[in-house]
């Protein structure tokens, strides 16, 4: 197992992907939360945007499982190049923070905005370790 604190960050770091994802599952639902995604521009996702937040959520679920199998809590799948998807992560979540500080949605700019930041300090500490 590596590094406590690696340990811990990948924990974190997929929980909280874990966690977007439910609410991206929640969106594709038609619960009424679009106002903290995707620029807050509707209440109720339409249709299209419904299907968007589904494949969110798988990706979501799929950086979940790559950050686990990195930091070794999972060794089930043993997938050799996690290292470079991490870095590709780690480039996403930066300007992802970087389209919600900007986003015109107040909601979504203090509910994302946060969220990604800490996802993006976590990636980061694990890509350079």
């Amino acid at each position: 197992m590596k590094l406590d604190y690696i340990f811990i960050s990948g924990f974190v770091l997929a929980f909280l992907f874990f966690v977007i994802a439910l609410f991206q599952v929640l969106l594709s639902l038609g619960y009424p939360l679009g106002e903290y995604a995707m620029g807050g521009y509707y209440k109720v996702l339409p249709h299209k945007l419904r299907i968007v937040s589904v494949f969110n959520a798988l990706i979501l679920l799929f950086m979940s499982i790559v950050i686990l199998e990195h930091v070794e809590v999972l060794t089930v799948f043993h997938l050799s190049f996690t290292n470079t998807i991490v870095w590709v992560f780690t480039l996403f979540l930066g300007l992802n923070t970087i389209a919600n500080l900007l986003s015109t949605s107040r909601k979504e700019k203090y509910t994302m905005t946060p969220l990604s930041s800490i996802a993006f300090v976590l990636s980061l500490v694990i890509a350079i370790s």
